[in-house]
Protein backbone atom coordinates (compact mmCIF):
# COMPACT_ATOMS: atom_id res chain seq x y z
CA UNK A 1 0.00 0.00 0.00
CA UNK A 2 1.40 3.40 -0.99
CA UNK A 3 -1.27 5.63 0.58
CA UNK A 4 -0.15 8.39 2.94
CA UNK A 5 -0.96 7.67 6.59
CA UNK A 6 -0.39 10.37 9.21
CA UNK A 7 -0.12 9.35 12.86
CA UNK A 8 -1.01 12.42 14.95
CA UNK A 9 -3.33 13.99 17.49
CA UNK A 10 -5.37 17.19 17.06
CA UNK A 11 -3.58 19.48 19.52
CA UNK A 12 -0.03 18.75 18.33
CA UNK A 13 1.56 21.84 16.73
CA UNK A 14 3.99 19.83 14.60
CA UNK A 15 1.07 17.67 13.47
CA UNK A 16 -0.72 20.84 12.39
CA UNK A 17 2.37 21.71 10.35
CA UNK A 18 2.17 18.31 8.63
CA UNK A 19 -1.60 18.50 8.09
CA UNK A 20 -1.26 21.92 6.51
CA UNK A 21 1.58 20.77 4.23
CA UNK A 22 -0.68 17.93 3.03
CA UNK A 23 -3.38 20.50 2.29
CA UNK A 24 -0.88 22.77 0.51
CA UNK A 25 0.14 19.86 -1.71
CA UNK A 26 -3.51 18.88 -2.33
CA UNK A 27 -2.83 15.32 -1.16
CA UNK A 28 -5.25 12.70 0.15
CA UNK A 29 -4.32 10.81 3.29
CA UNK A 30 -5.44 8.55 6.12
CA UNK A 31 -5.66 9.92 9.65
CA UNK A 32 -4.56 7.74 12.59
CA UNK A 33 -5.16 9.23 16.04
CA UNK A 34 -2.42 8.45 18.58
CA UNK A 35 -2.19 9.21 22.32
CA UNK A 36 -0.65 12.53 23.31
CA UNK A 37 1.48 10.79 25.95
CA UNK A 38 3.27 7.48 26.28
CA UNK A 39 2.64 4.57 25.99
CA UNK A 40 1.86 4.48 22.26
CA UNK A 41 1.96 0.73 21.52
CA UNK A 42 0.82 0.79 17.89
CA UNK A 43 3.09 3.68 16.97
CA UNK A 44 6.01 2.02 18.76
CA UNK A 45 5.43 -1.15 16.71
CA UNK A 46 6.11 0.98 13.62
CA UNK A 47 8.88 3.29 14.84
CA UNK A 48 10.74 1.07 17.31
CA UNK A 49 10.63 3.69 20.05
CA UNK A 50 10.57 7.10 18.38
CA UNK A 51 7.80 8.89 20.25
CA UNK A 52 7.49 12.39 18.78
CA UNK A 53 4.44 13.52 16.82
CA UNK A 54 3.67 13.29 13.92
CA UNK A 55 4.86 10.25 11.99
CA UNK A 56 4.15 9.61 8.31
CA UNK A 57 3.65 6.04 7.13
CA UNK A 58 3.68 4.85 3.52
CA UNK A 59 3.20 1.09 3.57
CA UNK A 60 6.18 -0.32 5.48
CA UNK A 61 8.16 2.93 5.32
CA UNK A 62 7.97 5.14 8.40
CA UNK A 63 9.05 8.79 8.24
CA UNK A 64 9.97 10.60 11.47
CA UNK A 65 10.16 14.39 12.04
CA UNK A 66 8.35 17.01 9.98
CA UNK A 67 11.64 18.19 8.41
CA UNK A 68 11.91 14.82 6.66
CA UNK A 69 8.16 14.48 6.14
CA UNK A 70 8.28 17.75 4.18
CA UNK A 71 10.97 16.35 1.88
CA UNK A 72 9.03 13.12 1.40
CA UNK A 73 5.91 15.09 0.45
CA UNK A 74 8.03 17.07 -2.02
CA UNK A 75 8.97 13.79 -3.70
CA UNK A 76 5.35 12.71 -3.62
CA UNK A 77 4.18 15.85 -5.42
CA UNK A 78 6.66 18.45 -6.64
CA UNK A 79 4.24 21.34 -7.11
CA UNK A 80 3.59 23.60 -5.39
CA UNK A 81 7.12 23.45 -3.97
CA UNK A 82 7.94 23.56 -0.28
CA UNK A 83 11.59 24.27 -1.16
CA UNK A 84 11.49 26.97 -3.87
CA UNK A 85 14.31 27.00 -6.40
CA UNK A 86 16.94 29.59 -5.55
CA UNK A 87 15.77 29.90 -1.94
CA UNK A 88 16.45 26.39 -0.65
CA UNK A 89 19.06 27.35 1.96
CA UNK A 90 17.18 30.40 3.23
CA UNK A 91 13.84 28.57 3.44
CA UNK A 92 15.33 25.55 5.21
CA UNK A 93 17.35 27.63 7.67
CA UNK A 94 14.33 29.77 8.57
CA UNK A 95 12.24 26.64 9.05
CA UNK A 96 14.86 25.08 11.32
CA UNK A 97 14.94 28.23 13.45
CA UNK A 98 11.16 28.38 13.73
CA UNK A 99 10.85 24.68 14.55
CA UNK A 100 13.22 25.16 17.48
CA UNK A 101 13.34 28.74 18.80
CA UNK A 102 9.87 29.98 17.87
CA UNK A 103 8.32 26.64 18.86
CA UNK A 104 9.95 26.77 22.32
CA UNK A 105 8.52 30.26 22.78
CA UNK A 106 5.09 28.99 21.77
CA UNK A 107 5.33 26.23 24.37
CA UNK A 108 6.45 28.74 27.02
CA UNK A 109 3.46 30.94 26.23
CA UNK A 110 1.13 27.98 26.72
CA UNK A 111 2.76 27.13 30.03
CA UNK A 112 2.15 30.52 31.61
CA UNK A 113 -0.32 30.12 34.50
CA UNK A 114 -3.32 31.44 32.53
CA UNK A 115 -2.35 29.48 29.42
CA UNK A 116 -1.86 26.30 31.40
CA UNK A 117 -5.21 26.70 33.16
CA UNK A 118 -7.03 27.15 29.84
CA UNK A 119 -5.18 24.34 28.07
CA UNK A 120 -6.13 21.82 30.78
CA UNK A 121 -9.52 23.23 31.74
CA UNK A 122 -11.94 20.50 32.82
CA UNK A 123 -9.33 17.75 32.89
CA UNK A 124 -8.83 15.52 35.90
CA UNK A 125 -5.81 16.29 38.09
CA UNK A 126 -4.21 12.91 37.36
CA UNK A 127 -4.52 13.53 33.60
CA UNK A 128 -2.77 16.87 33.94
CA UNK A 129 -0.03 15.37 36.09
CA UNK A 130 0.41 12.55 33.61
CA UNK A 131 0.89 15.01 30.77
CA UNK A 132 3.38 17.12 32.72
CA UNK A 133 5.35 14.02 33.75
CA UNK A 134 5.41 12.79 30.15
CA UNK A 135 6.75 16.12 28.89
CA UNK A 136 9.40 16.20 31.61
CA UNK A 137 10.57 12.75 30.50
CA UNK A 138 10.59 13.99 26.90
CA UNK A 139 13.51 16.31 27.68
CA UNK A 140 15.55 13.78 29.65
CA UNK A 141 19.00 13.26 28.15
CA UNK A 142 18.58 15.82 25.38
CA UNK A 143 20.42 19.04 24.58
CA UNK A 144 17.25 21.17 24.70
CA UNK A 145 15.65 22.42 27.88
CA UNK A 146 12.19 23.97 28.21
CA UNK A 147 12.18 27.76 28.03
CA UNK A 148 11.03 29.42 31.23
CA UNK A 149 7.48 30.76 30.68
CA UNK A 150 8.42 34.22 32.01
CA UNK A 151 11.36 34.45 29.60
CA UNK A 152 9.25 33.29 26.67
CA UNK A 153 6.53 35.81 27.52
CA UNK A 154 9.08 38.63 27.74
CA UNK A 155 10.66 37.80 24.36
CA UNK A 156 7.45 36.94 22.49
CA UNK A 157 6.69 40.53 21.30
CA UNK A 158 10.15 40.83 19.76
CA UNK A 159 9.62 37.75 17.59
CA UNK A 160 6.14 38.85 16.52
CA UNK A 161 7.32 42.37 15.67
CA UNK A 162 10.01 40.97 13.39
CA UNK A 163 7.47 38.86 11.52
CA UNK A 164 5.04 41.78 11.32
CA UNK A 165 7.74 43.99 9.78
CA UNK A 166 8.66 41.30 7.25
CA UNK A 167 5.06 40.75 6.17
CA UNK A 168 4.42 44.49 5.91
CA UNK A 169 6.97 44.68 3.07
CA UNK A 170 4.25 43.71 0.61
CA UNK A 171 4.69 39.96 0.11
CA UNK A 172 1.90 37.55 0.99
CA UNK A 173 4.29 35.03 2.55
CA UNK A 174 7.65 35.15 4.28
CA UNK A 175 9.84 34.71 1.21
CA UNK A 176 7.61 36.11 -1.50
CA UNK A 177 4.14 35.61 -2.87
CA UNK A 178 4.18 31.82 -2.55
CA UNK A 179 4.25 29.81 0.66
CA UNK A 180 7.23 27.57 1.38
CA UNK A 181 8.58 25.42 4.20
CA UNK A 182 9.55 28.55 6.18
CA UNK A 183 5.90 29.61 6.35
CA UNK A 184 4.68 26.23 7.61
CA UNK A 185 7.40 26.09 10.28
CA UNK A 186 6.50 29.59 11.52
CA UNK A 187 2.77 28.94 11.40
CA UNK A 188 2.48 26.00 13.77
CA UNK A 189 3.94 27.67 16.93
CA UNK A 190 1.63 30.66 16.40
CA UNK A 191 -1.31 28.31 15.82
CA UNK A 192 -0.41 26.51 19.05
CA UNK A 193 -0.57 29.80 20.94
CA UNK A 194 -3.75 31.20 19.38
CA UNK A 195 -5.59 27.88 19.70
CA UNK A 196 -5.35 28.35 23.48
CA UNK A 197 -8.48 30.25 24.58
CA UNK A 198 -6.49 32.26 27.13
CA UNK A 199 -4.07 33.41 24.41
CA UNK A 200 -6.45 33.78 21.48
CA UNK A 201 -5.78 37.52 21.18
CA UNK A 202 -1.98 37.11 21.16
CA UNK A 203 -1.83 38.47 17.58
CA UNK A 204 -4.28 41.33 18.17
CA UNK A 205 -1.68 44.05 17.59
CA UNK A 206 -0.21 42.42 14.48
CA UNK A 207 -2.64 42.79 11.53
CA UNK A 208 -0.20 41.65 8.83
CA UNK A 209 0.59 38.54 10.85
CA UNK A 210 -3.12 37.82 11.36
CA UNK A 211 -3.75 38.13 7.62
CA UNK A 212 -0.84 35.79 6.90
CA UNK A 213 -2.19 33.27 9.41
CA UNK A 214 -5.55 33.35 7.61
CA UNK A 215 -3.87 32.76 4.24
CA UNK A 216 -1.97 29.82 5.68
CA UNK A 217 -5.09 28.30 7.27
CA UNK A 218 -6.85 28.53 3.91
CA UNK A 219 -4.63 25.74 2.57
CA UNK A 220 -6.63 23.36 4.74
CA UNK A 221 -5.69 19.78 5.49
CA UNK A 222 -6.48 18.09 2.18
CA UNK A 223 -8.87 15.15 1.84
CA UNK A 224 -8.53 12.52 4.55
CA UNK A 225 -10.38 9.70 6.26
CA UNK A 226 -9.98 8.02 9.64
CA UNK A 227 -7.96 4.83 9.98
CA UNK A 228 -7.57 2.65 13.07
CA UNK A 229 -4.04 2.44 14.47
CA UNK A 230 -4.11 -1.38 14.54
CA UNK A 231 -5.07 -1.37 10.86
CA UNK A 232 -2.10 0.87 10.10
CA UNK A 233 0.18 -1.68 11.76
CA UNK A 234 -1.42 -4.43 9.65
CA UNK A 235 -0.84 -2.37 6.50
CA UNK A 236 2.86 -2.23 7.36
CA UNK A 237 2.93 -5.98 7.97
CA UNK A 238 1.27 -6.63 4.60
CA UNK A 239 3.66 -4.31 2.73
CA UNK A 240 7.28 -4.37 1.65
CA UNK A 241 9.63 -1.44 2.37
CA UNK A 242 10.52 0.63 -0.66
CA UNK A 243 13.91 0.02 -2.27
CA UNK A 244 13.94 3.56 -3.68
CA UNK A 245 16.21 6.02 -1.90
CA UNK A 246 16.63 9.73 -2.54
CA UNK A 247 20.30 10.61 -2.82
CA UNK A 248 23.50 8.63 -3.10
CA UNK A 249 24.97 6.77 -0.12
CA UNK A 250 26.92 9.16 2.06
CA UNK A 251 28.29 8.27 5.51
CA UNK A 252 30.57 10.86 7.16
CA UNK A 253 31.16 8.40 10.03
CA UNK A 254 32.23 5.55 7.76
CA UNK A 255 29.24 3.32 8.50
CA UNK A 256 28.34 0.59 6.03
CA UNK A 257 25.07 -0.89 4.81
CA UNK A 258 23.97 -3.80 6.98
CA UNK A 259 25.71 -2.51 10.11
CA UNK A 260 23.74 -2.45 13.38
CA UNK A 261 23.16 1.17 14.38
CA UNK A 262 21.20 3.30 16.80
CA UNK A 263 19.49 6.57 15.85
CA UNK A 264 18.15 9.11 18.33
CA UNK A 265 17.13 12.75 18.40
CA UNK A 266 19.72 15.11 19.83
CA UNK A 267 17.50 17.77 21.41
CA UNK A 268 14.49 16.04 23.04
CA UNK A 269 12.52 12.84 22.68
CA UNK A 270 15.87 11.05 22.55
CA UNK A 271 14.59 7.46 22.77
CA UNK A 272 16.96 5.42 20.55
CA UNK A 273 15.75 3.30 17.65
CA UNK A 274 17.98 0.36 16.75
CA UNK A 275 18.17 -1.45 13.46
CA UNK A 276 20.20 -2.40 10.42
CA UNK A 277 21.56 0.46 8.33
CA UNK A 278 19.83 0.49 4.96
CA UNK A 279 20.87 3.86 3.57
CA UNK A 280 22.54 7.12 4.49
CA UNK A 281 22.08 10.13 2.25
CA UNK A 282 22.87 13.80 2.67
CA UNK A 283 19.49 14.55 4.30
CA UNK A 284 18.24 11.11 5.34
CA UNK A 285 19.07 8.11 7.52
CA UNK A 286 17.24 4.81 6.97
CA UNK A 287 17.31 1.70 9.13
CA UNK A 288 15.48 -1.62 8.87
CA UNK A 289 13.93 -3.27 11.88
CA UNK A 290 11.67 -6.24 12.50
CA UNK A 291 8.59 -6.15 14.71
CA UNK A 292 6.39 -9.09 15.63
CA UNK A 293 3.30 -7.11 14.64
CA UNK A 294 4.48 -4.68 11.95
CA UNK A 295 6.93 -7.05 10.26
CA UNK A 296 9.92 -5.66 8.37
CA UNK A 297 9.83 -1.86 8.26
CA UNK A 298 12.21 0.87 7.18
CA UNK A 299 12.34 3.83 9.57
CA UNK A 300 13.52 7.11 8.06
CA UNK A 301 15.05 10.06 9.95
CA UNK A 302 16.51 13.41 8.89
CA UNK A 303 20.24 13.75 9.45
CA UNK A 304 20.10 17.20 11.04
CA UNK A 305 19.02 16.97 14.65
CA UNK A 306 19.67 13.23 14.96
CA UNK A 307 22.58 11.09 16.11
CA UNK A 308 23.56 7.87 14.36
CA UNK A 309 26.13 5.53 15.90
CA UNK A 310 27.29 1.97 15.51
CA UNK A 311 26.17 -0.64 18.01
CA UNK A 312 29.24 -2.49 19.22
Amino acid sequence: MTDLILHHYPQSPFAEKARLMLGFKGLSWHSVMIPAVMPKPDLTALTGGYRRTPVLQIGADIYCDTALIARRLEHEKAAPPLFPEGQEAVATSLAQWADSVLFQHGVAMNFQPQGLAARFAGMAKEVIQGFVSDRQALFKGGSAQPLEPAVGFSQWPVLLARLETQLNRGSEFLLGNNACIADFAHYHPLWFVTSNTALADALHDYPALRAWMARMADFGHGAFNALDSAEAVKIAADSQPSSQHFGAFFSPSGLVVGQRVSISAVDYGCDPVEGELVHEALDELVIARDDERAGRVHVHFPRVGFRIQAIQ
